[in-house]
């Protein structure tokens, strides 16, 4: 009965260590957001509708090409600075944090035109073989075309037949 007493005690502190961590994470996740999460949009930037697709996404973004992904004119940057960094192979217990900055210059004037900030934590759950949960800046996806649908926008004019 002791030993069951005493694993019983055991679990619960190493349950209560791992939830900890998350909800810690968490909250400084929330709290970060709140700080400097988000989309800020300085400028928009009025394109005419051959360059957009069938769904309303631009169709000149290549992200294979880093810097050069929006072609030409504009400069496309995406630094991830972790706070707390992961091994993937140790499991779901194992927990991250960090900060997702995209951004999108005009190359002509070097004019910051949009940025967008995501904090997010992965992992902290119970050990098992499971995919580890993940938390983020609440309403925000971890997407730069989040921050392209907001700066260019469809031209609404119809063409000239």
């Amino acid at each position: 009965m002791k030993k069951i007493i005493l694993l019983l005690f055991v679990s619960l502190i190493v349950y209560a260590n791992f939830f900890s961590e998350k909800a810690r994470l968490d909250r400084e996740v929330d709290h970060l957001c709140a700080i400097d999460g988000g989309i800020r949009v300085y400028e928009t930037i009025t394109l005419p509708a051959d360059k957009f697709d069938k769904r309303g996404k631009i169709n000149f973004y290549y992200p294979t090409q880093r810097e050069n992904a929006l072609g030409p004119e504009y400069i496309f940057k995406w630094n991830i600075y972790d706070y707390k960094k992961r091994d993937p192979g140790q499991g779901p217990q194992e927990s991250s944090m960090s900060r997702d900055y995209f951004m999108i210059i005009r190359k002509s004037d070097m004019k910051l035109l949009g940025e967008f900030v995501l904090y997010s934590r992965v992992g902290g759950d119970l050990p098992g073989p499971w995919v580890p949960s993940s938390h983020r800046c609440p309403g925000l996806d971890k997407n730069e075309n989040v921050l392209m649908g907001e700066i260019f926008i469809k031209s609404m004019e119809k063409a000239e037949e």
